[in-house]
């Protein structure tokens, strides 16, 4: 706390209960999207896997990348309301910067892209 300035908040306003349930529920759905790509992505080619000549997957599943594109740009959408929320809300210099929305959000729409440019290539 600054000198001589009182803390005049006494509990927290809808406004930080909705900008903590965008942030907590935007990286739930990114935790279930690691997931989902796991299931969805091409498998690994291991030697031992061509040796016993197992089939591997070389390419991604369709219905659950297009599921994985929902949940990847809804995780998005609520991680940067979640930053405008935010940005209209705090106004003090210790409040949270909130860089782990910023990071979730970069982290999303790289992954949207990524996937995007590996499956036009393939």
């Amino acid at each position: 706390m600054m000198l001589g300035l009182k803390n005049r908040r006494h509990s927290t306003d809808f406004w930080v209960l909705l900008s903590r349930t965008l942030a907590l529920s935007g990286w739930i759905l990114f935790i279930f999207a690691i997931v989902m790509s796991y299931y969805a992505a091409p498998e690994q080619d291991y030697g031992l896997l061509r040796f016993r000549n197992i089939e591997i997957r070389q390419f991604w599943l369709t219905p659950l990348t297009g599921y994985l594109y929902i949940v990847l740009w809804v995780s998005a959408l609520c991680s940067y309301l979640c930053l405008v929320v935010d940005h209209y809300r705090t106004r003090r210099e210790q409040d949270s910067k909130h860089f782990n929305i910023v990071l979730l959000l970069t982290i999303t729409v790289a992954w949207v892209i990524y996937i995007l440019v590996k499956l036009n290539l393939a």
